[in-house]
């Protein structure tokens, strides 16, 4: 599969001409493809904000920790939350995740759900628990398992498979 990636102008070596334009655009067929300075944003304990169409037809911003393979984006939601309810009715989200140490370092994806994944399946369920324990460990720092469960119900998860549209990028470290 190929993604469409559009570069951004930006100013981090000076003004120039069109900035904070579509400069040039590429193609990867991975997000493992990615030029470095944009792939560390996805590889690196970085809050992702996902965007998906709320319920009044608006988006809502949340964020999220989330993983990938390939071009797969991983999402890990506990069954109980809208997003996961909005996600199904509508598969088309985007993601943005900004350097923390400078918000003018950036890369945005749009990403399209294809399939999603019970922590109850039989057959599949123990990936949904490994990949929640994966990224707790990834953005904690912490051993798994996940440690954020919600104590007052038996919450369950739901992984969901994104497949990635499109990219933007922008801004150097």
């Amino acid at each position: 599969m190929v993604i469409k990636v559009a570069k951004f102008k930006d100013v981090a070596s000076g003004t120039q001409n069109g900035q904070f334009t579509v400069g040039d655009r590429d193609s990867v067929t991975s997000l493992e493809d990615l030029d470095p300075i944009y792939k560390q944003l996805i590889d690196e304990p970085v809050t992702a904000v996902v965007a998906v169409m709320g319920s009044t037809g608006r988006p809502n911003l949340t964020p999220v920790w989330f993983d990938y393979s390939g071009d797969t984006i991983f999402l890990n939601l506990s069954t109980e939350r809208k997003k996961a309810e909005w996600l199904r009715a509508n598969p088309q989200v985007s993601f943005i995740l900004m350097n923390p140490a400078n918000p003018y370092h950036w890369i945005s994806m749009k990403a399209t759900a294809f399939r999603e994944i019970s922590e109850d399946d039989p057959v599949e369920g123990q990936r949904v628990t490994d990949q929640l324990d994966f990224i707790w460990t990834k953005y904690t720092g912490q051993e798994g398992p996940y440690g954020l469960r919600d104590p007052g119900f038996d919450e369950r998860r739901v992984l969901f498979e994104l497949k990635v549209d499109s990219i933007a990028t922008f801004g150097k470290p």
